[in-house]
């Protein structure tokens, strides 16, 4: 499904490196506090349609000569802090985002771990890194950091954090997550590189929330959404408005520490530093992400569709125990300001629909153990296509659903079976062997069966080929997968 375009990847990317370039001028160094994901940004790419996953690799590309640096905190690292849209640890997130860096011809310059106070899983970690040859340095946390400025910006404070080398005029630095230290390692470094000479600066990237779009635009409340587990929220900078008399957006971290980090400034430069300059935390931002948008209506649909999307996600991971009631609340809050209901999302119903029906054909073999799941996919930018499925004892309602998906587009009939009886049959035997609680076979193990069953029958090798037509497809299911 392709989708209408309500944002132009090539005219943002155009306006971002100009405005960074433009900051970076001002400066002998420039450390860049890069939010989100580094590699692939999969929320922007939703609520901006035509914003391509790896932007921010291209982006990086065109700065030119650019060094980057991954921050940690070792607290996230002894409690195995997880990164929900991959599912893996804070460390070992650092280490796939290592792989993907070199496989995008980006290399890491060194990993610093903040808050650290000896923890065992900790110095393991730095151990593993300095085995493949990876430079790793440690920052104590400051006791004193957000009470007294005289403390942190001296020999004591910023002063006794590892000094980072660093060569490129370039200093991107990153993180697996919010938390992790980055905002406090650049501002060291601007610190121990002002006692050597150096004149560096620092500044923010952060793609999302969109400065200059109204508080309530769609694209600013899906930014809410994304974060209602850590409990963000978007807010009028109060110190832009101040100082310029007009409106910007930030978020509440933002605006919340402005105030000691103009104190920080202070003491660190003088008053015609351009460091200085920094009036509001709008100010430290680069962000230029308005610029890429060409169709707002568009870019609110897609935002609209994410906020519910986030909606049923918060909803599945407090049922598996990863996120809390207050969670659930804040999500509410936004579904109202935002004005959408879960039924907005145009495959809900159908799959609601769909499961009500396995109810009422359970005698027909539809549901299994008494649930009855229905999953629905949306094949056209018009939902007039859609493609439901429901679950038995053969199949997952997920499983289903694919199956009648790629059965349409390839143009087989409802009635023609791509997997044979037998192929499901014998691997529900061998799970019941295995001692396995489920046996129907859910979709990795229905697409093991598909690509099995295409080496010699071409009905399944059609099913096979068009299965690339799915993704970019609206899916949704009525049970958690």
């Amino acid at each position: 499904m392709g989708g209408k375009r309500g944002f132009d990847t090539t005219r943002y990317l155009d306006a971002q490196v100009k405005k960074i370039l433009t900051c970076v001028s001002r400066f002998e160094k420039l450390y860049l506090e890069f939010g989100g994901k580094l590699c692939s940004d999969n929320h922007a790419a939703r609520v901006l349609p035509g914003f391509e996953v790896d932007t921010k690799v291209h982006l990086l590309r065109r700065l030119g000569e650019i060094e980057i640096v991954h921050c940690i905190s070792a607290k996230d690292i002894e409690r195995r802090k997880i990164r929900r849209d991959f599912g893996l640890a804070y460390d070992d997130q650092i280490l796939k985002d290592i792989n993907d860096l070199r496989d995008r011809r980006l290399n890491l310059s060194a990993v610093v771990i903040n808050r650290f106070d000896g923890e065992p899983s900790a110095n393991k970690f730095k151990q593993k890194l300095q085995n493949r040859g990876i430079r790793v340095f440690t920052h104590n946390e400051i006791p004193t950091y957000l009470h007294d400025v005289e403390f942190v910006v001296s020999d004591r404070g910023y002063g006794r954090q590892e000094y980072v080398p660093t060569e490129k005029k370039i200093v991107v630095v990153t993180a697996p997550g919010p938390g992790s230290g980055k905002m406090a390692f650049c501002m060291a470094q601007v610190y121990n590189d002002r006692t050597r000479g150096i004149k560096s600066g620092f500044a923010k990237f952060e793609t999302f929330p969109i400065w200059n779009l109204p508080l309530r635009h769609p694209v600013n409340i899906a930014y809410e959404a994304a974060t209602a587990d850590i409990g963000d929220y978007n807010l009028e900078d109060p110190y832009h408005k101040k100082a310029y008399g007009t409106t910007a957006i930030n978020y509440n971290r933002d605006v919340e520490n402005f105030a000691i980090m103009q104190k920080i400034i202070e003491k660190m430069v003088d008053q015609d530093d351009p460091l200085a300059n920094y009036q509001s935390p709008t100010d430290m931002g680069v962000n230029m992400a308005k610029e890429g948008i060409i169709d707002d209506a568009v870019v609110r649909e897609a935002s609209n569709q994410e906020i519910v999307r986030r909606y049923f996600r918060y909803h599945m991971e407090f049922v598996e125990g990863e996120t809390t009631h207050d969670t659930l609340e804040r999500m509410e809050k936004i579904m109202e300001r935002a004005d959408v209901k879960p039924e907005d999302r145009v495959v809900v119903l159908p799959a609601r629909v769909a499961a009500e029906d396995a109810r009422r054909r359970k005698t027909e073999g539809k549901g299994y153990r008494s649930v009855f799941c229905g999953a629905a996919i949306q094949l056209d930018d018009a939902g007039k296509i859609m493609i439901t499925g429901k679950n038995s004892p053969l199949l997952h309602a997920e499983s289903a659903v694919i199956l009648n998906a790629v059965k349409m587009i390839a143009h087989i009939p409802d009635a023609i079976d791509v997997i044979s009886r037998d192929v499901i049959e014998s691997m529900i035997q061998l799970k019941r062997r295995m001692g396995l609680n489920s046996t129907s076979l859910d979709v990795k193990e229905v697409l093991d069966a598909l690509a099995a069953s295409a080496v010699i029958d071409e009905n399944a090798r059609k099913c096979r080929d068009v299965l690339g037509n799915l993704k970019g497809c609206e899916m949704h299911t009525t049970h958690l997968m």
